[in-house]
């Protein structure tokens, strides 16, 4: 039986691996190149204000991102999305492992995301907290509920047939 909920965080999972693998490959890209005159040339097809405060800071980082640096940061992007696929995986699938590692690393994120929420409250970090908090609460369900407490070889108790047992 297919669980959708599980199947909805699972694609959930994998978009954010896709994201995160596209950020990596634009770093991996970016070797070799004047990072910063490529930030600045962004923030003017976005048409951003250069002196505001986020775009400032985008402009200056990349003033100081190194070849090894660009190199590190695509390495540790590529192993993280690689972990969202197969958590990803995992959750499609229905594997048990990937229910408890659906809830605990959507835990550890959550004590930061509470900690900037209360920096500062913008939409965005409110509309982030809320979905990493019914994810939680949803993988809770998921790995604490009765029905699943019970594994014999692969088979819960309640899926096995009387010719199982």
């Amino acid at each position: 039986m297919i669980n959708k909920g599980l199947r909805a965080i699972a694609f959930f999972e994998a978009c954010k691996g896709a994201l995160v693998m596209l950020a990596g490959l634009t770093a991996f890209s970016l070797i070799h190149e004047n990072v910063q005159v490529v930030a600045e040339q962004l923030v003017q097809h976005m048409h951003l204000n250069p002196a505001r405060h986020v775009p400032r800071i985008l402009v200056e980082s990349a003033g100081h991102l190194t070849d090894g640096r660009l190199r590190m940061l695509a390495f540790f992007a590529l192993l993280y999305s690689a972990v969202r696929y197969i958590e990803a995986y995992g959750l499609w699938f229905g594997k048990r492992w990937a229910e408890w590692f659906a809830l605990l690393s959507g835990g550890i994120y959550l004590p930061v995301e509470l900690y900037e929420l209360s920096k500062g409250f913008t939409w965005l970090k409110t509309v982030l907290v809320a979905v990493n908090l019914l994810v939680i609460l949803y993988m809770a369900i998921e790995v604490f509920s009765l029905k699943k407490r019970h594994y014999t070889f692969g088979k819960s108790v309640e899926s096995r047939t009387e010719a199982d047992l």
